[in-house]
């Protein structure tokens, strides 16, 4: 299996801890608060919690920032959720017609 490329356009003030394989997830996670390509009144820091596989996130800038990424990174997860219903339901359908056509 090969190594994972290492990215070239995450800002050098986004820390991101060893055990994250994709910074790129919180990269896209400023730009959406941000709603801009530049973020450069956020600082974003991420720290794995030593007795837990969990995550802590830190925000720092302006508190309107602060409470869009909060609502973001809260929603991340049923986003997700749904994007994976939504998948198996066209899978289903997909095998579904395959099974008529024969």
């Amino acid at each position: 299996m090969e190594p994972l490329p290492t990215r070239t356009d995450v800002p050098p003030w986004v820390i991101v801890p060893e055990d994250l394989k994709d910074p790129e997830v919180f990269l896209n996670v400023l730009k959406s608060v941000t709603w801009s390509e530049a973020s450069e009144q956020d600082l974003l820091e991420l720290k794995p919690l030593e007795a837990s596989d969990l995550t802590e996130v830190m925000v720092y800038g302006n508190c309107l920032y602060k409470l869009r990424t909060r609502r973001m990174l809260q929603s991340m997860p049923e986003r997700i959720r749904q994007r994976l219903a939504q998948g198996m339901i066209k899978l289903e359908e997909a095998m579904q017609s395959l099974e008529l056509g024969q």
